[in-house]
Order: structure tokens, then sequence, then C-alpha cells
């Protein structure tokens, strides 16, 4: 994303920052009439009852353990008929009156620790239900008609048995059956909740210019006079009360604590962090340093001045229970003021322009400031008169106007940032000359996006819908804040931490030599963390964001558990957690399985007399063995036995078919070829075109090493089906042959005795089997010799090669041979003998010609 963009989409989505969320309350407070009589609170879920005495106890077990499982069996069946009966009474609170949300709340928090013992009950009991199972197993099925009866003894334990399984099976049936009615009543009391926020949401009253609206306004306004009167009367009578010397000086104490870390704090940031204005160009992880320190010494001694100044309300009990959520509202808007500024000032720092997080212009910097304040402080100011309304029981006409002023007075706010910055742009593209197509970015979607809110509360405010106003100014302002924040949030977490696992960082340097990590690797998993860092952020920002539609963190926190811990599909249970342990355990047994094929490889094996063939061969057979095992033992924790897999496969093999059929065909070759050995690592290979040595077998195919160091892929299959040439199947024992042409007229001996002196004079040519010469074939032209020699080792048989190709050139030079003899013919038989002088010369230049072939092959 370019500058421009990441400034308008910062500009646009931090405008309304400062303002508190609560569109929720208003909606509340629309949905429940101000006379209304106070609605008594959920029942509370009663104490889970004693065991029940009334069923009988199983007979006795012939062992020790059979009496241990009933007993505890007992206490978990008591456990559930409490949960039980705590459940339905609460089903029964949900069907009869109508309760409000708080209620609502609260018989949800009730039902959350419920569901999670019941999960503990049966999880519980699920082991003892099997083992018990098995132990039944043990005695097989009862005698058919016909068959001889069990003996006394056997049937009174197989009865015992059959007694505790059905007591267990019994109680987790029941825990499951409760298990699912818990679950429903969370999501029936989830769905309420939201069905009374959407009506009360869309619940219309009077618009703003409604004449009826102001009539009746004008008609309370007496009314809310004497009450404002009362209230005011109760609360001077409760300070005469209370307010003592001691208090006073306390009161007064706390206030002055907290004036001063007003006060202070725009003192104390600039001393502690430190914005030079001389540098240019700051390091990013200052700016976010510096940034961070600005926004925690900005707003922590805001918020502790305020929390303060309410401890010492609350402890003095000066104020009248009615008027406390009003200096609630107050004390906590004065910390909010100061939390957006120091937001504002973290991330755009208006006074610092080279310190900024974000680039953006000086003068758009200063605006958003200015504009986040005031839209802070007329939301506070609301907030506080919406408070007090509600302390003095103000009629709902008052209410409603009040909250729609102040919802106008945000809109038009937010308006009017949205046409500076639109004009200032324009302005900079008139300066600019011809119109020139920029880049896509995401500030004027975000542009559009705000002056849809602005019409939509404008028209809600007019329409009526005061409530659906409120929230969506609400609504706007809370998530400019949580977008302003986890830009913060993300910036911190790709520089702290994945920019500390990049390049020489100190604290790469140090798990670099503690841990011997490679570089690369370190970095790779500092982009990982980063990742996962910017995922957890952005997952809390939606929570944040959903909170006020009514879904909640339970919401979700059940989800997750269902799919963590396990769900149904049909009869299948699906369970990340046990995945992610299987896949553990079996990371855990490929690890094992690696560390100990190097031992193998690097310790014991080159120990041994084994080739190197063999040493491949165990190394590939235990990591097989490893491997299998590893996977064996992870399915069994899925709970997939042997039977099952075995299931699976064959219904595999038959809906693939063909598909897998080259590669377990492969992958049985590979078997082979390791037990069999026909072809070994290291061993010098011909395999139709190609030849090489055999460096590698692996499950599927063998990689062979060709002599211009390219690397042959060959499936294992064709190495079993196919024609293989290995040419050290046995010994690496290799055969020489050496091919030489001469003129017609050379001595067949002289020629055979100058190769065989050849051959013999190399000290890497073994002397059993003796060389030997053959005479090959007679030519037009030439004769063709061929010596055929052994050497040790098949490797230097090409160099052995051309070592007796030099030697031999040497020797026919030495003898004379192809060299032709000068003669003065008749000018008779000057023809014939310039002919056969020229066919003598192109007999000894083949000749030559043929030997250097030789030696550069």
């Amino acid at each position: 994303m370019t500058g421009i963009g990441l400034k308008r989409l910062f500009s646009a989505a931090i405008i309304a920052c400062g303002l508190t969320s609560g569109g929720l309350a208003l909606a509340q407070q629309a949905q429940t009439p101000p006379r209304a009589q106070p609605q008594a609170q959920a029942p509370a879920a009663p104490q889970a009852p004693a065991p029940q005495q009334s069923a009988p106890p199983p007979a006795a077990a012939s062992d020790a353990p059979a009496a241990n499982v009933s007993a505890e069996t007992k206490a978990a069946r008591a456990k559930l008929d409490g949960f039980k009966a705590d459940l339905d009474q609460k089903e029964l609170a949900l069907q009869g009156r109508v309760l409000s949300d708080a209620e609502l709340q609260n018989l949800r928090q009730q039902i959350e620790p419920i569901i999670s013992d019941i999960r503990t009950v049966i999880d519980e009991q699920a082991p003892r239900l099997e083992a018990s199972r098995q132990r039944l197993s043990q005695l097989g099925p009862k005698p058919a008609n016909g068959q001889p009866e069990e003996s006394a003894d056997v049937a009174k334990d197989r009865a015992d048995r059959e007694a505790a399984v059905a007591e267990l099976d019994e109680t987790q049936r029941l825990g499951r059956a409760l298990l699912v009615q818990a679950e429903q009543l969370s999501a029936q009391i989830g769905d309420l909740r939201r069905a009374g926020f959407a009506r009360a949401l869309f619940e219309q009253s009077d618009g703003l210019l409604s004449p009826n609206l102001w009539m009746n306004v004008i008609q309370a306004i007496p009314r809310e006079l004497k009450a404002q009167r009362i209230v005011l009367s109760d609360a001077l009578d409760q300070l005469r009360r209370n307010a003592t010397l001691g208090v006073l000086f306390f009161l007064g104490l706390a206030i002055g604590a907290a004036v001063a870390l007003y006060i202070g704090r725009r003192s104390i940031a600039p001393r502690l962090v430190r914005r030079d204005p001389a540098v240019t160009d700051p390091p990013r992880r200052s700016r976010l340093m510096a940034a961070v320190g600005v926004l925690v010494l900005g707003a922590g001694p805001a918020i502790a001045g305020s929390w303060i100044v309410w401890v010492a309300f609350d402890s003095a009990d000066v104020v009248p229970p009615r008027l406390e959520q009003v200096v609630r509202s107050l004390l906590g808007g004065l910390a909010f003021i100061a939390f957006v500024r120091a937001l504002i000032d973290a991330i755009l720092a208006p006074d610092h322009p080279s310190w900024r997080l974000i680039p953006i212009r000086d003068a758009s910097a200063a605006r958003i400031m200015r504009f986040s304040v005031t839209l802070a402080t007329v939301m506070v100011v609301g907030k506080v008169i919406e408070a007090f309304n509600k302390a003095i029981a103000a009629a709902l006409p008052i209410t409603v106007i009040t909250r729609a002023v102040f919802a106008l007075a945000v809109a038009l706010l937010f308006a009017e940032l949205l046409r500076r910055f639109a004009t200032r742009e324009s302005q900079d593209e008139a300066c600019l000359g011809p119109y020139v197509p920029q880049e896509v970015d995401i500030g004027g979607p975000v542009r559009s996006l705000g002056w849809f809110v602005v019409t939509l509360v404008l028209g809600s405010v007019l329409g009526g819908y005061t409530a659906l106003a409120s929230f969506v100014v609400e609504q706007a302002v809370s998530i400019s804040t949580i977008i302003a924040m986890l830009i913060l949030g993300i910036a911190l977490a790709d520089e702290f931490i994945g920019g500390s696992l990049r390049g020489q960082s100190r604290l790469a340097t140090t798990l670099q030599a503690n841990t011997g990590i490679r570089r690369r690797s370190l970095e790779q998993i500092g982009v990982l963390a980063s990742g996962i860092a910017r995922l957890a952020l952005i997952v809390i920002a939606i929570l944040l964001v959903l909170l006020p539609w009514g879904i909640e963190s339970t919401d979700v926190m059940s989800s997750l558990r269902a799919l963590f811990f396990g769900f149904s599909v049909g009869d299948v249970t699906i369970s990340l957690s046990s995945i992610l342990i299987a896949a553990l355990l079996f990371a855990a047994g490929f690890t094992i399985t690696r560390i100990i094929q190097r031992w193998l490889d690097n310790t014991f094996l080159p120990a041994t007399d084994l080739d190197a063939g063999l040493r491949n061969s165990i190394r590939t057979a235990a990591g097989y063995v490893g491997v299998i095992t590893a996977g064996v033992v992870a399915f069994t924790y899925l709970g997939l036995s042997l039977e099952r897999l075995t299931i699976v496969a064959g219904a595999l093999s038959v809906g693939i078919g063909f598909g897998l059929q080259s590669i377990v065909n492969n992958f049985i070759s590979g078997l082979i070829l390791l037990w069999e050995r026909p072809i070994r690592v290291g061993d010098l290979v011909v395999v139709g075109d190609g030849e090489g040595y055999v460096r590698r077998i692996n499950v599927r195919s063998t990689e062979i090493q060709t002599f211009d160091r390219s690397t042959l892929i060959v499936p294992n299959s064709n190495l079993i089906s196919g024609v293989v040439r290995n040419r050290v199947r046995n010994d690496r024992v290799g055969r020489v042959l050496v091919s030489v042409p001469v003129p017609r007229a050379t001595d067949p001996d002289l020629m055979a005795d100058i190769m065989r002196r050849a051959a013999l004079a190399h000290r890497e040519v073994m002397s059993e089997p003796n060389p030997r010469v053959l005479f090959k074939k007679v030519t037009e032209n030439t004769i063709d010799f061929d010596l055929v020699c052994f050497v040790d080792d098949i490797d230097a048989a090409a160099r052995v090669s051309s070592d007796i190709y030099f030697d031999i050139f040497r020797g026919l030079r030495k003898a004379g041979i192809g060299v032709p003899t000068p003669s003065t013919p008749e000018p008779e038989e000057a023809e014939e003998a310039k002919a056969d002088e020229s066919k003598k010369t192109g007999d000894e230049d083949e000749t030559l010609t043929l030997l250097k072939d030789k030696s550069r092959a």
C-alpha cells in the first residue's frame, strides 16, 4: 500500500477516535419504559441435591475394582441429577416472563460452568466404561441353548460386570443428554439477547423534527426540574452527613493527586520519551518505542487519576447511589479523552513529523487531533447527560431528544472532517495540473463509507430511529479506535517479533549461537510468529467489534471449544486437539527416526566392515520402521485401530483403483531393491541410454548420478522389471578394452608386442588374468587389434585406457609404423607412386586420428 493510501485509511479510521462505545445500552434503555416496575432477578441455580437413595445398590462384585467403579458412578450420577434440576429450573425461567438483557446474561454465566462440569463428568466416566466393557469381553459370549452352562461363579461375575457396564453406560447417556440440554439453553439465551437487541435497536419513536416530540419535552420539563431538585437535595444531604473533616481532606488529597497527574502527564511524556526533531529519519523500532511510551505516559496518569478519585468518592460514600453512574461516566470520559489524545499523538505525532508511524501531512495530523478530541468531548458530555437522565428517571422524550441531539452533533462533526479532507485533496490535485490516474488505494472507499454513516445517522435521527442513530455513531467511533490500536499492535508485532529474528539482531545472533539454528530458519520462524501475532490481534479486534452486536466471546469460545475438543458429524467425532496431539506424536517419532538414522550414518555403520550399499539398506529400513511405528502410534491415539485402517485401506483401494497402482508398485520395488540388493548405493549401472553411479534409493525412485554430473531419476519398478547392467555387482574389477587400427602393411606380431608391453608397463593393470591382444579384423586399408586387460577398480578403467593409448602411440612412433619411406619412381610410374604415397599418408593420418579419438574417449 502506498503512503497516500495509508494516510487516507488512517485519516478516515481515526476521525472520530476518543468516543466511547455503548450503543447496546441505548438500545436497552429505549426498550425499557422509564416508569416500568423493577423486575425480579433471575432465579439462582439451586445447589446440587444429595445423591438419591431410591436406586437399589448394584450387586456386590467379586473384586474390589468393581465396587469402586460403582461408588464413583453413584457420585457422578448424583452430580448429574443436580445439574438436571438446575437446568430444568433455568428452562422454566426462560419460558416464563420476559427477562431483561442483564438477567439473560446472568443466566448464561450460570450455565457455562455447568457445561464445563458436565463435560468433566463425561470425560471421567468414558475410560471407566471402556475398561468395564473390556473386562466383560474377557468372559466371552453367554452359552447358547444346547451348550453346557457356565459355573455359578462365572455367571455371578458376568452379572456383576454387566450391571457395572449398564450403570456406566446409563450415566454416560444421561451426561450427554444434559450436555445437549445445557448447550441448547445457552444458544437459546443468545438468540433471545440478539432478538431483544434488534427489536430495541429498530424501535421507532418521534423524529427530531416532530412537533409531537417537542411538545412532550416541553410538558415534561417541569416534572424533570422537580426531579432534579430532589436528586440534588438528596446529594447535598448525604454530603453533609458524611463529609467530615477527615473525609474532605481525603477527597481533596485524591482530587489533588488526580489533577497533578492530569496536568503532569503533558510534561512527563516529553521528558521520559525523547523524540528529537533533529533526527530526520529515526529507525522504525525507535519510532515504535517512542509511540508506546507516549501512549502509556499520556493515558496512564489520566486513567490512574480517574481511578483514584472514584475510589475516594466510593469509599467516602458522599455520592448517592443514583448519582454514582454520573460520577463514573464523568471520570471515565475524562480518562478516555486523554487516551484519545495520547493515541493520536503516538501514531501521528503532530509536533514531530519525522517520528510518525504513518506518512501524513502536518496539517492533516493537526486536523485529525483537533477533531478527535472534539468528538471525544462531545461524546463524553452526551454520556454524562444520559447518565444524569437515568439517575433522575427522566421521561422518554427527554432521553430521546438528548441522544438525538448528541448523535446529530457527532454526525455533523464527522461530516465536516470528511469535507475538509475532500476539499484539501481537490486543491492538491488542482495544483498538480492535469489529472493523472493514481494507484488504487482504500482512502476513497473509506470516505464513501464515512459519508454513508453520516447519511444513515442523519436519516435515523430525522426518521425517529434514535437508538439506531446513537448505536451507529458509537460503533463508528469504537471501530475507528480499534483500527488505530490494531495498526499500532500489528506494527509492534512485526518489528519486535519478526524483526528481532531477522538480520544481525542480538536475539537472532544469540539464538543462532546457542541453538545452532540457521539464520534462514530463524527468519522463517520470525515470519511465522509475527503472522500468528497478527492473526491473534485481528481476531481480538473482530471480537471487540462484534461485542455490541450480541456476539460475545462466550459464543466464539464455545465454538472454538467444540472445534478443539471434538464435535460429531454423524457417527464420526472430529477433535482438533486429538489431531494436533497425534501430529505431535508423529512428528516426535519422525524426529527420533531421523536422529537414529543420523547416528547409524555417522557413528555406528562407519565402524563396521559393511559396504556402502548394505549401509544404505540398513539406514533406509530403519527409517521405514520408525515412520511406520510413528504412524501407527498417531492413528492409535486418534482411535483408529488396525482393523479400521484395514477397512479404510480396502475402501481406498477399491475407490481409487489403478490410481495408486504405480505408486504402490514403485514402493514395493524399492523394498525389493533394499532387501534383494541387485543394485546398491555406489554401484555403476547402465539403465537404457543412461550410465552412472547409484547415489540414493528412495521410496518411489532411485537417483543415479551420470558422468556429466546430472541426476537420473529412475522409478524403482523399472529397475526391477527392466534390464539393468550392473558393472560392479559381484566385485569392482573392471575390463579395459583398447582398439587400435593400423595400416595393412604393419607387422601383426610387432603390433601385438607393442600393445602387450604398453599394458604390462602400467602399474594398475592386473597381471592375472594376463593382458591379451586380439587380432580383430582386416579391412581394405587397415588391420584392427583389441587389447583386453583388467583393473582392480572399475573407476580407474577410463584413466588406464587413456594411459595405454598414449603408450601405444609412442611405441608406434618409435617403431616407425605409419611413417612413409621416400623413393624415386620412374616417370611412367610417377602417377602410381604418387597415388600409393597419398594412400599411405592417408592411412597414417587415419591411424593417428583414430588413436587421438580413442585417447580423448
